[in-house]
This record gives structure tokens, sequence and C-alpha cells, in this order.
């Protein structure tokens, strides 16, 4: 008995092997516009949809498989005896395959030059329909929206294996598939930051060996249009990336990208080990590695300059899990790759000042969104609030500690000079435990007299302004704001301490 499959296709890819596998299955097919006329060059028998409905495609085609002789054949229960006696009625033939898959709407928004009206023209009707009719009935119908899906289908169909759970993974498919298509075109249209309702989708980067830990199955999604400022999918050597890689190359990359002059930053855990900028990129690294020796081995590397083969040489020296850069030239990545678990990541730094505007933290129950923190406020907006003014030098440092501190997790206190970071504090209940972290790691290195403080958040009480001021700490910055300001002021006028008020939390949990 002949069976009848509907196939309108945007992507064509395959489609003429498909419908001849389908033929050979014995299946009518029905078919419209540009997929007909490919399966005709391709020597395939087609019927026209409008053949069936009896009715000319019209309106520019925007209306033509939207027609009772299409969808009550696709809707039609076949174990409903009155359903099928309505169906011989109306002359109504079955439809028991649909493969649509829909019109190119996020290929074309990802053109610059695209204009509202030419994306609009991109939002398919007909094609969701049919599929979510044909997804609803998956008893009755195969639906087919993945050219990737034409073969196992045809095979499934040879061996007698379309059942039920076979119908309903593909069903399943569908409705993920016009849910993301209609999530797109709703935030393509959407002009109010926070709307009523938010309906995000991401697409299946890759599967991963593990989550945080071990027992921990896991995989990473991405945006179907990703932030330019990515590392996906750029990995050009090593290892494939796992979860935690994913999560602290992100973060590297985001803080590098902070930087205009050549910096490098080497993270651990979400956290920066090291921070480094100079004339150089190669003394960056330097400026980096004596930041914390230690805590570098193992790091995550990222750096806003191409890689030259004097930085990879020193790289190379120690174990690194990661290395992000904008390009390395054709030694240093020979230097690199000598090792080859090491992984070797590119990433497009030229649309640094575009970051993704919110980002999204997933709760119990719910996720949070947020505009991303791209605040930083620059040394002239600063406010000095005490006797002593900052010199020039201790200016160059605050500013370069504002940028990291905003990086590290809270509670969290950094101590620097104008080109590396000296300590890190981070993670800690109390700020003056974050300070004492910072301090004790500053300490013993060169430079120390050079030295200033940077907070993400105000002092609660003078005593974090009193154990740097008992270590030598000249400058401070901090946002200010706490009810006991005056507290910590006066603090800093008595040991002669430069203190700097930016008005400007930034907390990161």
């Amino acid at each position: 008995m002949s069976r009848r499959a509907l196939l309108s296709v945007s992507d064509k890819s395959n489609l003429v092997d498909f419908a001849k596998q389908l033929k050979e299955l014995d299946f009518e097919i029905v078919s419209t516009g540009g997929t007909k006329k490919a399966l005709e060059d391709g020597g395939v028998a087609v019927t026209g949809v409008e053949e069936v409905t009896g009715f000319p495609e019209m309106l520019d085609g925007r209306v033509k498989t939207l027609h009772p002789k299409i969808h009550a054949g696709i809707l039609a229960k076949r174990d409903n005896p009155d359903h099928m006696k309505q169906l011989q009625d109306a002359g109504i033939t079955p439809i028991d395959l649909v493969a649509v898959n829909l019109y190119p709407f996020k290929q074309t928004i990802e053109k610059p030059e695209t204009t509202e009206a030419q994306a609009i023209e991109q939002i398919d009707i007909g094609g969701p329909s049919m599929l979510r009719a044909a997804a609803k009935n998956f008893a009755g119908v195969l639906t087919v929206v993945d050219p990737a899906d034409y073969q196992p289908v045809v095979d499934a169909l040879k061996a007698h294996k379309d059942d039920a759970d076979f119908r309903k993974h593909l069903a399943a498919k569908v409705f993920r598939h016009t849910a993301a298509y209609d999530a797109l075109i709703s935030n393509y249209m959407t002009e109010e930051e926070f709307p009523e309702k938010l309906t995000l989708t991401y697409e299946k980067q890759q599967s991963l060996r593990y989550g945080e830990n071990s027992h921990q199955k896991a995989a990473f999604y991405r945006k179907p249009i990703p932030s330019k400022l990515s590392i996906i999918p750029n990995q050009l050597h090593g290892k494939e990336l796992s979860y935690n890689n994913i999560k602290d190359a992100n973060a590297a990359l985001n803080m590098v990208a902070e930087f205009d002059q050549p910096a490098v930053i080497a993270m651990k855990h979400m956290n920066p080990c090291g921070v480094g900028v100079a004339d150089t990129i190669e003394k960056a690294w330097d400026e980096a590695y004596e930041s914390d020796p230690m805590s570098i081995f193992g790091g995550i590397i990222a750096v806003n300059r191409e890689i030259d083969a004097a930085t990879a040489e020193k790289m190379h020296k120690i174990f690194l899990e990661i290395v992000i850069a904008p390009s390395y030239s054709d030694e240093a990545f020979e230097i690199l790759a000598k090792k080859k678990n090491i992984r070797l990541l590119k990433a497009d730094l030229s649309h640094r000042d575009q970051p993704d505007r919110f980002e999204e933290i997933t709760v119990s129950g719910g996720m949070l969104i947020q505009e991303s923190d791209h605040e930083i406020d620059q040394i002239p907006d600063f406010k000095v609030v005490t006797k002593v003014q900052p010199t020039e030098q201790q200016l160059k440092a605050l500013q370069f500690g504002q940028h990291v501190v905003k990086h590290v997790k809270s509670n969290a206190v950094v101590v620097t000079t104008d080109t590396k970071t000296l300590g890190v504090g981070m993670g800690q209940p109390n700020r003056i435990d974050s300070a004492k972290i910072a301090i004790k790691k500053a300490m013993p290195k060169d430079g120390y007299e050079n030295a200033i403080m940077a907070s993400d958040a105000f002092f609660p009480m003078d005593d974090c302004v009193e154990y740097a001021a008992k270590h030598d700490i000249k400058a401070i910055i901090q946002p200010g704001g706490s009810i006991k300001d005056k507290d910590s002021i006066a603090m800093a006028d008595k040991f002669g301490i430069a203190m700097v008020m930016t008005g400007v939390r930034h907390f990161r949990h």
C-alpha cells in the first residue's frame, strides 16, 4: 500500500537521495516551491501541493500548505475510525511522513546588513504548523526536521523499526526545534530589557567527559548566535575541553578583554592568580608569572596579543592546562604544541568592546539574569577622600587593581603594583580575612613598597585600612558607601594613605 510523504525544506542537504529512498519504499512524494524543483531536477517524480489542495500558492508563497487537505491528512488519528471515515468522505489522503525544515531566520539575522523587513520575511508559518501537527500525531506520522535524521528514518522504515519510541524521539526533536526557532524570533523582536516572559535557547556544542567532578554528567551548550567574545569553537590543539576548563577559560577570556595594553591572565578555579601588563606580551608574561609562580602551575592562560616564540618558550617550561590568544606565530605554536595535551585556543578579541549584555545564572527552580558588569570608573572620575593625594604611579596601579578585583570572587581584595598582581584574597566570609590573605601573599615580593590595595566593595569597618597601613600599603581604592566610611577615611589619614572611592561596587558571587 502506497504511503504519502510531504517534503518542504529550506536546507536541501541530502534531499534528493532521501526522496529516492522513500520512493523505493513506495512513498508518494508531495512537495512545494523550491523543494519540488530541486527534487524534479534530481530526477524524482513529485506531486505539487497545489495538486493536492486544488488551490494555487498565493501571497508570494505565504499561503500554500495551510489547507484542510494537508492538515487533516497529517492530524487524523489512524486508530480512530471516525477520523479515517471523515478523510475518506472528504477525499483526503493521509500523510504518513512530514520532512520540513524552516526558513533560515537565524542565518538571516546573523548578517549585519539585514533589515527588519528582511528578517520578518524569514519567519516561517506553514512549516512550524505542519511540523507541530505531525509531532502531535507522532503515533501515525513520522516527523523529520533535521537532514541528519534522513538516513536513520530510512533505515528504521526498511527494518520496520519505526515504532512508537522512535517516532516520539523524532517528535520531541521537532518541538525543541520549533521552540528554539520561536525563541530566536521573540528575542529578535523584543525591545524590553526584562520582558514578562523570557525564552532562551541554546544549541549543544559538545558532550563533556564529566562535570565539575567525575561522577557528574555534563554537556556544553552555546547560544545559537554566540557572543563575539567567545572561546568556542576555536580550539587549535590538545585534549577536549572539560566542564571546568570551559568555565575557567571563559573567565580568563573575559578578564583579559579588560586591558588595552599587552596583558597576561593566569586563572585558577575562576579566580586570577597572576595578572601582568607590560609593553610586550613576553614582559607581561614575566609579570604574571612572578605574581604567583606556584599557583600558575596547571593554570589557564589568556593573553590579548599574538604569542611569539620567546613567550612560548617560557610558557613551555611549566605545566599549563590551556592557553588562549588571538593568534600564535608559527614558531610559537610549534613550541607549545610539543605537549600533546595542552589546549591551545584562538579567541577573537577585536570585538572585546561588545561583550554579552546579559549573563544568566541557573538556580534551583529558576534562573537569575542580570546586566553584565562592564562598569569601570576611569581615573578622572575617582574621588580622592583623604588628605594625601595618590601619585601618578599609584593612580595607574589603582586603575589596574580595579580591573583585576572585579573578576575575583567576593569578598575580594587584591594587592597590586601598576603592572602586576602581588596578592589575591577572595571568597572569604569577611573582608578583613580577604585583605590578610592578599597582603600575606604580597609581602615577600619585590616592589612591595609600590603596592596598592583594591577592594570590590566598601569596608564595613576600618580594620582593613589599619591592617593595610601596618603593612606599608600606600594607596587604596574602594567603592565607598558604608555608614562607617568616615572611620576608614580617618584611619587612612592617620597613617598617610591615599584613598580613592569610585561609587561602583563589583561583587562577584
